[in-house]
């Protein structure tokens, strides 16, 4: 995955780092989150790995939990404990900003039953790692028959790409698709939500 040719030193890098509404790590409860996490490491690759796993481990999917509320914004992510995959990615890219790692958003396109139609975008991250470039890492939660790590530079992601109409989009965007945004904030229960996942054309571009 190199959709982005970035150097330690190009700007670019810039627009992986601020905070907005949704990835607001400088809330005082995520910040000292980020602070304990990034305090306990002293590499950038150490304490993306440790926030990746903090996020993977201790924050539920809704769905594999069946709990509510739908979560958002990264704070509330972490008040909750609980989000679908694209809530855990704004709490995990809310927590390597906070720790002056840039951080991006990815998505695949994927069956909903594993079998075709219908179809759902998946949620995920891309870290920059000074050693490698962008690396990327799904803190969807792990599960039997999922298994996501952080193994760079190899990548370990939740999912593959088996079907035609599925898709691994190699974008990396600096803020979270506004259509998941939608979705998330237009439901209020897990179960809503999973009838009406934001879903994107197979040929979707930045």
């Amino acid at each position: 995955m190199n959709s982005l040719s970035l150097s330690p030193t190009t700007p670019d890098l810039c627009q992986y780092l601020p905070i907005d509404d949704v990835i607001d790590w400088q809330h005082p409860e995520v910040m000292a989150l980020a602070q304990r996490i990034g305090q306990a490491w002293d590499t950038p690759a150490a304490i993306a790995q440790a926030c990746f796993e903090w996020v993977r481990d201790e924050i539920r999917h809704s769905v594999d939990y069946q709990m509510n509320p739908v979560t958002c914004r990264a704070s509330d992510v972490l008040q909750h404990r609980t989000g679908y995959c694209f809530a855990k990615s704004h709490l995990l890219a809310a927590l390597l900003r906070a720790n002056q790692i840039p951080a991006g958003f990815c998505y695949q396109r994927l069956s909903i039953d594993d079998v075709g139609f219908p179809y759902s975008l998946h949620g995920f991250n891309a870290v920059y790692l000074p050693a490698i470039g962008w690396y990327r890492v799904d803190a969807r939660g792990n599960k039997p028959g999922v298994a996501a790590h952080f193994t760079p530079p190899q990548e370990q992601l939740a999912y593959t790409v088996r079907l035609s109409e599925e898709a691994d989009y190699p974008e990396i965007w600096p803020t979270p698709l506004p259509r998941v945004i939608a979705a998330l904030q237009a439901h209020s229960t897990w179960d809503r939500l999973l009838r009406e996942l934001p879903d994107v054309p197979v040929e979707m571009s930045a």
